[in-house]
């Protein structure tokens, strides 16, 4: 075997690998994992999800903190499930850059403080976008009757 078919191999055995459904499914929950914590979280600690509604202003916080647990967690189900994974995705990535303009408001600030909230709101933007590079994508994809 020459040298480039054992590279050619090696790219259709790792092409391969990439294409496998659990493959996809694991890096769609990678990608779900903030949301799933998040919203299992605050699902078991409600008070603590209360409270950070009330830390960023938002009333009624009750209501507001359920609504994100749902948000969260039903998205995600939504992803990992594939029944309208295109709609999870637009919520979740809809979902992260609301967040993200409420909670990491790097202009307001100066020092230390604006550096890690900047990094963390270009973070979130990133992640806002691999979420819709998702639902693009599930929308290319033909649609399967069981999917929609």
């Amino acid at each position: 075997m020459t040298p480039s078919s054992t590279a050619t191999a090696s790219g259709g055995r790792l092409r391969a690998l990439a294409a496998a459904p659990a493959a996809r499914w694991f890096c769609l929950l990678l990608l779900c994992s903030a949301y799933l914590q998040g919203g299992i979280n605050k699902l078991t600690d409600f008070a603590g999800a209360v409270g950070e509604m009330q830390h960023f202003g938002l009333t009624p916080a009750a209501p507001l903190a359920l609504a994100v647990i749902v948000g969260e967690l039903g998205a995600s189900a939504l992803i990992l499930s594939g029944f309208y994974r295109w709609l999870g995705a637009c919520g979740l990535a809809l979902f992260t850059v609301m967040a993200t303009l409420l909670a990491n408001r790097f202009w307001e600030m100066s020092g230390m403080e604006r550096f890690m909230a900047a990094n963390s709101f270009f973070e979130h933007l990133g992640l806002a976008g691999a979420f819709l590079l998702v639902a693009w994508h599930d929308l290319q994809a033909p649609a399967p009757a069981a999917r929609r």
